[in-house]
């Protein structure tokens, strides 16, 4: 419940500090700032105002938000947003967003000096600076009626070792089981392979549980992998599906791996977005109910990482910084990015962005995030309650 209660805090703090990088650029390119809201209105109460500024507390607890002195591109009054010159708009607008690619940065890397969980093929390391501190075989899926089923082996599990039953070299007297440890995919799919149509000690750890088990399995033979290869449902030996989980721990290149990892993920968010506009345009919505996670989403996810330990919620915290920054990059209207976007193409054809014209497209595009935003928690609480 701590690290939940922490996990929430850091994620509003995320916002609150990405409104901060949006205070400063304004304070130091002379715009007046009217508000910094903590959470947002109804307002709760006034914290204090200082330098024409009034500091607010708000009731509803979903970041923050920095009210500049005419916000409008047309308003031309000393002090106001609209008299700044474009490159200090620019600043302005992507300060927030430097602010949260900065932070996640800087997680990357402190999660890297204890073990960052390789997630791509071909993730960025530094090779002289690279130890795999983690290395285990995690089970994606179980077919069922299959031996890792009998033996009560579920999905996010991770497979230890077999223990021989009856092992053929004799290392004591009497006889003990001989451990042998499955710590890799190929390790898995040799040690089965090797035992197959045999009966032995298969030892797990129980992520429901949070226990390690010893569970006995008669492996299938080769025949019935064989055959189960035409049907439906193909098997193998033990009948899991596995995948290989690894974390790599840097030293000195910490801060390398960060923003490399960073760059990674920025491209591959990118990818993933692309599809499902993609799919969208040609009317299948499934890639996105995949990818897609909004607030309550992220809270269900959060609740889950808590048990796994602080990391994995620094983890979660650190993509959702990133995913911040992308977000806000992009050229959508009421967003950071679509407002700059907005400006720059109204300067690019040297039309007038009056303010009426401003807050008419900047509307539209909240009532259209403030609906996407109620169409993702449908589709959060429906993925909740279908798991």
């Amino acid at each position: 419940m701590v690290l939940i209660i922490l996990g929430v805090l850091m994620l509003i703090g995320l916002v609150v500090l990405h409104e901060l990088g949006h205070f400063i650029a304004a304070r130091r390119a002379g715009v007046k700032v009217e508000e910094f809201g903590i959470g947002f209105p109804p307002k709760a109460k006034t914290l204090t105002v200082k330098d024409g500024t009034e500091y607010t507390l708000n009731w509803l607890p979903l970041g923050g938000f920095v009210r500049l002195f005419g916000e409008h591109d047309a308003d031309t009054r000393e002090g106001s947003y609209g008299s700044a010159t474009l490159w200090q708009k620019v600043k302005i607008m992507l300060a927030g967003v430097a602010i949260n690619f900065a932070i996640a940065v800087i997680l990357f890397s402190l999660i890297a000096l204890a073990g960052l969980p390789k997630v791509f093929e071909n993730q960025f390391t530094v090779a002289s600076d690279t130890e795999v501190s983690t290395q285990e075989v995690l089970v994606a899926d179980v077919a069922v009626g299959s031996p890792a089923a009998r033996a009560g082996v579920e999905q996010g599990d991770s497979l230890i070792e077999f223990e021989e039953k009856e092992p053929s070299i004799c290392v004591s007297y009497p006889c003990e089981p001989i451990p042998i440890s499955l710590n890799t995919e190929e390790q898995l799919r040799k040690t089965t392979q090797f035992f197959a149509g045999t009966s032995q000690e298969l030892v797990f750890y129980d992520e429901s549980e949070g226990t390690t088990k010893t569970a006995s399995v008669t492996l299938l033979t080769t025949e019935e992998v064989e055959a189960s290869r035409n049907t439906d449902e193909p098997k193998g030996y033990l009948g899991v599906v596995p995948y290989e989980y690894q974390e790599l721990r840097a030293t000195w290149s910490a801060p390398i791996v960060g923003v490399a990892f960073a760059g990674q993920v920025t491209l591959e968010t990118f990818n993933v977005f692309g599809d499902v506009i993609g799919d969208l345009f040609q009317g299948d919505t499934s890639t996105a109910k995949e990818n897609v996670t909004g607030v309550v989403g992220i809270g269900d996810v959060l609740g889950q990482l808590a048990e796994q330990g602080f990391k994995s919620v620094m983890l979660l915290v650190a993509l959702i910084s990133l995913s911040l920054a992308i977000m806000n990059s992009l050229p959508i209207p009421a967003l950071d990015g679509g407002r700059l976007f907005v400006t720059l193409l109204f300067r690019s054809f040297r039309w007038r962005l009056t303010k009426e014209r401003e807050e008419r497209i900047h509307g539209t595009g909240f009532a259209m995030l403030m609906l996407l935003f109620v169409l993702v928690t449908i589709v959060d609480i429906q993925r909740i309650i279908g798991d």
